[in-house]
């Protein structure tokens, strides 16, 4: 459609003047015909007319129409528990039925495609049940997005119901019909599983530390079966347990003694017995990090304070820590023999020398310190305790202050959870006046006063190499912190506690001393993960340097060799191996920083995390739930013929849609390229008849 925005008068006027211009040009004596005159007299007029009208800027509306076809997914979980546990003769009719499904579908209108665990599209006749893990709730998540601009018309589900990574699915929504489709089988198995299994992540050395197991059981009970607890290939702990009738599941706790400090890997295994349908299911394994005992701290100040009591709190609210309470001029002095791993000073050291012999026990100890400053501090010696930070007040003004975390400080993270409760804190005192950093130091936390940030220190750690290692907090009365966010958040004060407990774990974590690091990214991988290492590298003074080039040579049980070459980017991303088999394997890393050969080694586990086989009952009463939930029906492998008159007999319709695209006539190239052809005709016949 041509359409302009000017009235006709003007497209008369484009006229006009195009017969105008013909008429004074051919009126006068030719020398050609008489026709030919009146042609090209016509030519001129087309052509200036056209010109005239294409000054009104006309556009060109062009319409398209296009008919979407409804979209039936076919959301296959091609999981491993599928094979293992679904009957031969229903996975059969399955897998020679689907590619029937699909045809018929789209014989009736229907687009249709194939989505499994593994893959976005797949053809319905090329399945392999090879997953070795179930997120439906992903899958269909991502049916949905896929089809965000089509005309989704529903998913079919085909499922044996079993989840065991991801979300619930039941406890999402989802805006199309679910007609799911059950596979597996809902009798139970003979067999005997270890469902899971409990611990702490880290344990202490010569410690004892539990380890929770939890047996699953089905057509043992009355009977016992047999739990070993294997490091190394060597049994640890065996025990034998009963198996209740009428019962599925029993927990039984193995208390271990933590070794030496290092990384352990346990093998928890119920010991296979006759008639199992299964065994991939009787092994799990537990990773633990065995560290050095309980780190004892030292809370030491120079009179009493509430803030000794917030920080009492906090320091017990960790469990790897141990403290030691000393006030000075307070209960019976600090024994002799005490001993500690870091010290926390309040308003230590004190005018007037108070508390002089604690801090002298501290400082002859060379532990790490956290100093907290307030009105009772001796700022000038404080300064002199090379911190990393010098404290020069005027007089005795104070400034009230919140923390605000400072986004370039990255030796432990602060949540977006903690920012805000942060935000909450009523206003503590800081000494007004001078701040310096030096040394390497850093803050952690800068001041704001009132709604004005600023970047005055408020939390600041000396340098990271420095011995002993200090940090030191600058703000006073900080148990209004601590007894505000309680009240606000049913006595659970986290952002306090876990700013405190940081703070210390940071000054007495052991001091990087290795200029190339190179560590896998997680404990443990599974067979179908993506293996991936970081790397971190260090000059001279221990600055973090990037973009270096490291050689890493990878061995595996069987001795055979793989090496890579890589660079550490700036932005962290890690060293992808891709999925790696089962097993141990070693690395060893090498890399030349500013002209010294560097070298880093270490260990990954790659294990088989047989998660398909934890569960052997079909729970299809999941499928029916997310069928009636969302206006579809469950139906079995031999009703797929019936489902597929089902979904035709909903009567989805194709979507009918159209645009509009708006053109402006000057900017079609063939229209240029046509005036001028009709000027060059006009021009070479004036040419050829001898008026020009």
């Amino acid at each position: 459609m041509l359409s302009t925005a000017y009235s006709p008068w003007f497209i008369l006027l484009c006229l006009a003047v195009g017969a105008g211009y013909a008429a004074l040009l051919y009126s006068a004596k030719a020398p050609w015909s008489r026709a030919l005159n009146y042609g090209l007299a016509a030519l001129r007029f087309v052509v200036v007319s056209f010109l005239c009208f294409l000054l009104l800027s006309p556009f060109v509306k062009a319409t398209t129409t296009r008919t979407e076809a409804p979209t039936v997914v076919l959301a296959v979980d091609n999981s491993q528990s599928i094979s293992l546990f679904t009957p031969k003769p229903a996975l059969s009719q399955l897998t020679a039925g689907l590619p029937q499904l699909a045809a018929t579908l789209r014989d009736k209108g229907f687009r249709v495609e194939t989505r499994t665990l593994t893959k976005a599209e797949t053809a319905p006749d090329s399945l392999r049940f090879t997953a070795d893990r179930t997120d439906l709730n992903k899958m269909l998540a991502d049916s949905r997005e896929a089809n965000a601009d089509r005309n989704l018309a529903g998913v079919v589900l085909v499922s044996d119901g079993l989840v065991n990574h991801g979300q619930e699915p039941q406890s999402a929504e989802f805006n199309f019909p679910i007609f799911g489709v059950a596979l597996g089988d809902t009798i139970a198995k003979k067999d005997l599983r270890l469902t899971d299994l409990a611990y702490n992540r880290v344990a202490f050395s010569g410690n004892k530390f539990p380890l929770e197991a939890e047996i699953g059981y089905e057509g043992y009970a009355g009977g016992a079966a047999t739990v070993e607890v294997r490091e190394g290939g060597r049994v640890l702990e065996s025990r034998r347990v009963a198996l209740q009738a009428g019962q599925r599941r029993l927990k039984t706790t193995f208390l271990l003694t933590g070794p030496a400090p290092g990384k352990r890997r346990y093998e928890v295994r119920v010991v296979p017995q006759a008639g199992e349908f299964t065994v991939l299911n009787n092994t799990r394994t537990a990773f633990i990090e065995i560290v050095k005992g309980k780190l004892r701290v030292l809370l030491a100040g120079a009179a009493p304070h509430p803030d000794l009591k917030a920080l009492r709190a906090a320091i017990l609210a960790n469990n790897n820590f141990d403290l030691t309470l000393a006030v000075a001029g307070v209960g019976a002095p600090l024994p002799a023999g005490t001993t500690f791993d870091v010290a926390v000073l309040h308003q230590l050291p004190a005018k007037g020398n108070l508390g002089q012999e604690l801090l002298t026990r501290v400082r002859a100890a060379r532990v790490p310190v956290l100093y907290v400053l307030g009105a009772q501090s001796d700022f000038t010696a404080y300064s002199q305790l090379a911190t990393g930070l010098s404290v020069q007040p005027r007089g005795t003004q104070t400034d009230e202050v919140t923390p605000l975390p400072n986004p370039s400080f990255s030796r432990f993270p602060v949540e977006e959870e903690s920012r805000r409760r942060f935000g909450q804190y009523p206003p503590a005192q800081v000494p007004f006046g001078e701040l310096r950093l030096s040394g390497g130091a850093e803050a952690a936390l800068w001041q704001q006063v009132g709604r004005l940030p600023t970047q005055k220190p408020l939390l600041v750690f000396g340098s990271a190499t420095a011995t002993p290692r200090a940090a030191t907090l600058l703000a006073e009365n900080t148990w209004q912190w601590r007894l505000q966010e309680a009240i606000a958040h049913d006595d659970r004060p986290e952002a306090y506690d876990r700013l405190i407990g940081r703070t210390l774990q940071l000054l007495t974590q052991n001091a990087n001393k290795k200029r190339l690091d190179v560590y896998p990214t997680q404990d443990a991988f599974g067979t179908q993960d993506d293996v991936t290492l970081g790397a971190e590298t260090y000059n001279a003074v221990f600055e973090r340097i990037y973009d270096q080039k490291i050689t890493l040579t990878l061995t595996d049980s069987a001795r055979k060799t793989r090496t890579v070459t890589f660079s550490n980017p700036a932005d962290g991303s890690p060293l992808h191996l891709g999925p790696l088999a089962a097993g141990t394997y070693r690395y060893q890393a090498r890399a030349t920083l500013g002209g010294q050969a560097q070298q880093a080694a270490g260990e990954i586990l790659v294990q088989n995390q047989p998660l398909e086989a934890q569960e052997s009952r079909a729970d299809h009463r999941l499928l029916a739930q997310l069928s009636r939930r969302s206006g579809g029906q469950l139906y079995y492998p031999a009703q797929l013929d019936k489902l597929a008159q089902d979904i035709a007999a909903r009567n989805f319709k194709p979507v009918i849609s159209s645009e509009e695209d708006l053109k402006d006539l000057i900017n079609l190239k063939w229209l240029f390229f046509a005036l001028l052809a009709l000027l060059t005709a006009e021009w070479a016949t004036r040419k050829y008849q001898g008026g020009v």
